[in-house]
């Protein structure tokens, strides 16, 4: 061995080491009843109630590293809901219902045709923040839920135009399978809600949500909770679609009743198409974030 080398050399092997390279236990201690298996390889113990803590701060961990591993420091999140398909399936199921001459999937098709023009929107917004912000000092990329409608178009505008993107999918009944846009390295997988709505915002310089449902309000009001009540650092907040916000909650009501102030109004705007969002973030930070990066990171949290 070279002598420079033993200076630096592990005294321990590590655990990588003892977890795969360890010899196989006598077949007596072979067993699924068996307590042999190093604790940190045994999948039984770590699902084990008690072992909770441990799970969410693994959690936390994986997410984190990774992210720090392929310099990811800034991130330009979309919510927006699942259930909202690109034009040309709008178009697609439209053509079909008509055909059939089915008054209930004719409805429904002219609903999705309705809303298709905010998957088209999310995708041309995340297309232009990937490009724009390519020569930026901290590049911004898009974090999304990493499931399919607007999360989809989210995740496929970065990648259209040869950009990273995160998806956070989670474990759900439905809607658990990641799109195929995600850059793999960067997609991850969730238990927790809470842990996974961190990270949306741990990094995040702007948060950008398009129409959906309870998920979607979930983690919309949770991050205006957040600024609003000063543990969360102030960023832009953008909801596409006036109409439809405004139809969906009565902020005026909210003023009115007292319920928030009307300085709260001012923690988001509306916007309208993917140009207009992007010039609010250009106006908000410029084309160069040197000046801002000490404010963006992990300790916003």
């Amino acid at each position: 061995m070279d002598k420079k080398t033993d200076l630096t050399a592990r005294n321990f092997p590590t655990a990588k080491q003892d977890a795969t390279d360890s010899a196989p236990p006598l077949t007596r201690y072979d067993g699924p009843e068996s307590s042999y298996r190093l604790a940190f390889t045994d999948t039984a113990f770590l699902l084990r109630e008690e072992m909770r803590p441990v799970r969410m701060q693994l959690e936390l961990l994986k997410p984190e590293l990774v992210q720090d591993e392929q310099g990811i420091e800034s991130t330009i999140v979309i919510f927006g809901s699942a259930r909202i398909v690109p034009p040309d399936v709008a178009q697609r199921l439209l053509d079909d219902a008509r055909s059939a001459g089915d008054a209930t999937a004719l409805a429904l098709a002219e609903r999705h045709m309705a809303m298709s023009h905010y998957y088209e929107q999310a995708r041309r917004f995340a297309a232009i923040v990937t490009e724009k912000s390519r020569a930026l000092a901290t590049p911004m990329v898009v974090v999304t839920g990493g499931g399919p409608g607007i999360m989809e178009a989210g995740n496929r505008g970065a990648f259209e135009v040869g950009g990273k993107s995160i998806g956070l999918n989670i474990v759900l009944q439905h809607e658990q399978t990641p799109n195929p846009y995600i850059t793999p390295e960067l997609c991850f997988q969730f238990h927790y809600f809470g842990l996974r709505k961190m990270h949306f915002l741990m990094r995040s310089v702007a948060l950008v949500c398009f129409p959906g449902g309870f998920g979607t309000l979930d983690e919309l009001f949770e991050a205006l909770t957040l600024i609003q009540t000063g543990k969360s650092r102030r960023r832009p907040v953008l909801l596409f679609g006036r109409e439809f916000w405004t139809r969906l909650i009565d902020f005026d009501l909210l003023v009115e009743t007292g319920m928030i102030s009307g300085l709260d109004l001012q923690l988001f705007r509306f916007v309208e198409t993917a140009e207009e969002a992007w010039s609010v973030l250009e106006a908000e930070y410029g084309f160069n974030l040197r000046e801002h990066d000490k404010d963006i990171g992990p300790a916003d949290l």
